[in-house]
């Protein structure tokens, strides 16, 4: 009795497949590339990136960030982490590859509510945040994200969203 195993997965193409798909989950939306919102991944962690730019500027005598560029970011990265948590096992097991990226990604969640905490002034400056998933079931997730400048223990803004998810891909 021969027992054979196979060989795992080269580590290049598990990268490949997990850049392409968070590619595709961001270039799919348009307001995402109108504000430049980047994500940068770390293993199934991801932050979002806010790159200044004056159009972002919500009050030039400030300056400070537009209020609802601040919310859109947050709720983008809600939305996007979100997303990248329900995708993660597909992706890993190799179900979503480059082929079926073409053919289009799953529907996103949708969002139910998004409340936001305005802390302080957002400065002319880079701005990231990060999301943390509180509970995703098949049909509701909740999720609560934060966003920094400079300085992690300094926020500028927090929101928490609940939102509905896609329906099942079986």
């Amino acid at each position: 009795m021969s027992l054979r195993r196979t060989p795992p997965e080269p580590v290049q193409v598990i990268k490949r497949r997990r850049d392409a798909t968070l590619r595709a989950l961001v270039d799919g939306v348009p307001y995402i590339r109108f504000l430049g919102i980047q994500f940068e991944r770390r293993g199934d962690e991801l932050t979002g990136i806010l790159p200044f730019d004056e159009k972002l500027i919500g009050n030039p005598m400030l300056p400070a960030i537009h209020g609802g560029v601040t919310a859109a970011f947050l709720e983008v990265t809600a939305i996007i982490t979100l997303s990248w948590s329900y995708l993660w096992e597909d992706v890993e097991s190799g179900a979503i590859d480059s082929a079926s990226l073409e053919n289009g990604l799953p529907r996103l969640p949708k969002t139910i509510d998004f409340m936001t905490d305005y802390l302080r002034s957002g400065l002319p400056r880079d701005a990231y945040a990060r999301a943390r998933i509180n509970r995703s079931g098949r049909r509701y997730a909740s999720v609560h994200v934060e966003a920094w400048q400079d300085n992690r223990q300094r926020l500028f803004a927090q929101a928490t969203g609940h939102f509905l998810m896609p329906a099942s891909r079986d």
